[in-house]
């Protein structure tokens, strides 16, 4: 697709001045100069055109916000002094895997006063001796090169990655959040459950005392009625001795 109408269709109903990142990466030039990318673009503030064929930078128009800007993988041999001119609020350039080949071809950049982090991987000039010492001290602005500082420390993620990395957080406190209501609701249910379990149990021990209770008195009423009976027998027993000692009396 060329570059024109791919950013035509990146613009999605937008104007170009509501645009602040546009990428067209993998696009075609037809003649290695930027087309379709004006001064409208005033607001854009990140811009990749990554293995797009470029060769040279002179129609990149004027973008005052631009922070960020990658150009990895293109065919730029030099006239850096563009981005100077037009991008004068870079922080971050990417030429990694373009056709620079002189440490003098990277003058221009001194310019871009506010430039912290230079990619030059796979440029021939990574293989020029004393090739990190001598960038740093022709671009003293420059904090990082190729990722890292003078003293070899790691570059912290960007920006982007951190505001990634910030939405991720607050999404993972929200299903912890989630799952905590969850175990609270359950926790609740099982407290209701255990105290409709413990007035039951209640109630059956209750149950369970008046049953002893019961029994208790029937008990006591068989035991009064035997007793009753068993004087009841004494009682004739006595009777019927009574009348037998009459008897041999009355012999």
């Amino acid at each position: 697709m060329e570059m024109k109408k791919r950013i035509s269709l990146e613009l999605r109903n937008r104007t170009p001045a509501e645009v602040a990142e546009l990428v067209v990466d993998n696009c075609r030039t037809s003649d290695g100069e930027i087309e379709g990318l004006t001064d409208e673009f005033k607001e854009l503030e990140f811009l990749s055109m990554v293995n797009v064929g470029l060769t040279s930078l002179a129609k990149l128009p004027a973008l005052p916000k631009l922070r960020k800007l990658e150009l990895s993988d293109n065919n730029i041999t030099g006239a850096l002094e563009t981005l100077a001119e037009k991008c004068a609020n870079l922080t971050y350039l990417n030429l990694s895997g373009n056709k620079i080949k002189e440490l003098s071809t990277l003058e221009a950049l001194q310019n871009l006063k506010n430039l912290k982090s230079l990619d030059l991987f796979n440029c021939e000039i990574t293989t020029l001796e004393d090739y990190r010492e001598s960038i740093f001290e022709l671009l003293p602005q420059v904090t990082y090169l190729d990722g890292f500082d003078a003293e070899d420390n790691e570059a912290p993620d960007s920006e982007a990655d951190d505001d990634d990395d910030d939405e991720d957080g607050e999404e993972g406190a929200g299903h912890l959040g989630e799952y905590e209501e969850e175990e609270e609701e359950e926790d609740e249910e099982g407290s209701e459950g255990g105290e409709v379990g413990l007035s039951y149990l209640m109630k059956e021990d209750i149950q369970d005392e008046e049953d002893d209770d019961d029994y208790v008195e029937e008990e006591e009423e068989g035991e009064e009625e035997e007793a009753g009976v068993r004087g009841e027998k004494r009682k004739r027993v006595a009777e019927d001795e009574g009348e037998d000692d009459d008897d041999e009396d009355d012999d």
